[in-house]
Parts: C-alpha cells; sequence; structure tokens
C-alpha cells in the first residue's frame, strides 16, 4: 500500500512533472508553457505530496505578502492518485503552513469539484462579492 507525504519544502518541488500535469490536466493551465510555469513557481510559496517511493503526485502555490493576505492556486493532484484525501492533505498542510504568517484573509477560485474540500477547510462564500473587481489582461 502506498503512503503518502504533504512537504512544504520547495527544493522537493518536480518542476517537470508539475508543468506536465498542469498543462495537460488542468482546464485553467492547460497548454502553459515551461517557462511561465517556472516563472510561475519561482514566485510562489509551493507545496506538494509525496509517494513512498518519492514521486510527486500532487501541487498547490499561494502567493503572499507573507504578511496579509495569500492566493491558492494550481491545486492537482495526479488522476492515479485522486480519491485517498490526497486533496485534504494538500490543503491542510498548505494552510497550516500559511497559518504560522498571521495572514487576514487567504483567497481562492474554487472548482466545482473542490469547492467541498475548500469547505470544509474553513473557506466560505465572500461577504460581499460585488466589492471585489476584475481586471483581465490577457
Amino acid at each position: 500500500m502506498t503512503t503518502y507525504e504533504f512537504s512544504a519544502d520547495p527544493s522537493r518541488i518536480d518542476a517537470v512533472w508539475v508543468h506536465e500535469i498542469l498543462s495537460t490536466q488542468a482546464y485553467w493551465a492547460l497548454g502553459r508553457s515551461r517557462a511561465t510555469q517556472d516563472t510561475v513557481i519561482a514566485g510562489s510559496r509551493n507545496y506538494g505530496v509525496y509517494a513512498t517511493d518519492g514521486a510527486q503526485v500532487a501541487y498547490a502555490r499561494a502567493v503572499t505578502d507573507g504578511a496579509t493576505f495569500a492566493w491558492i492556486a494550481d491545486v492537482v493532484v495526479d488522476p492515479a492518485h485522486r480519491r485517498r484525501g490526497l486533496g485534504t492533505m494538500l490543503v491542510d498542510g498548505l494552510m497550516g503552513d500559511l497559518d504560522t504568517l498571521g495572514l487576514k484573509r487567504v483567497l481562492l477560485k474554487a472548482s466545482p469539484e473542490g469547492r467541498d474540500l475548500y469547505r470544509r477547510a474553513g473557506f466560505g462564500d465572500l461577504d460581499d462579492p460585488a466589492t471585489w473587481l476584475l481586471r483581465k489582461l490577457s
């Protein structure tokens, strides 16, 4: 039986695997270039879940100022390892790391399949979504 381990150690991130799964499996990142993904990793706090053999099987990142705000993005679990609680392990570990920063708010855009997971982790609807604005650049 495979066991899994969460890690916030950025040196463990398998950038090749992360790019492959996001650019081919995640609808929001389809076709993302490797150069863009490398830039994303460099500018984020990165998290992974790893199988017993050390292979990365899940990924998420947080963009944060480290004091007041964070945005969680690119949460993904390898399809071959889904339905084993890895999404929960990943989000719980990520939030445990962010909790040490004393942030005032953490935001994410939840996919339909992830809403229950995020709600269990303490996320809720925006109090006043009409006050949030978005500027799409490309």
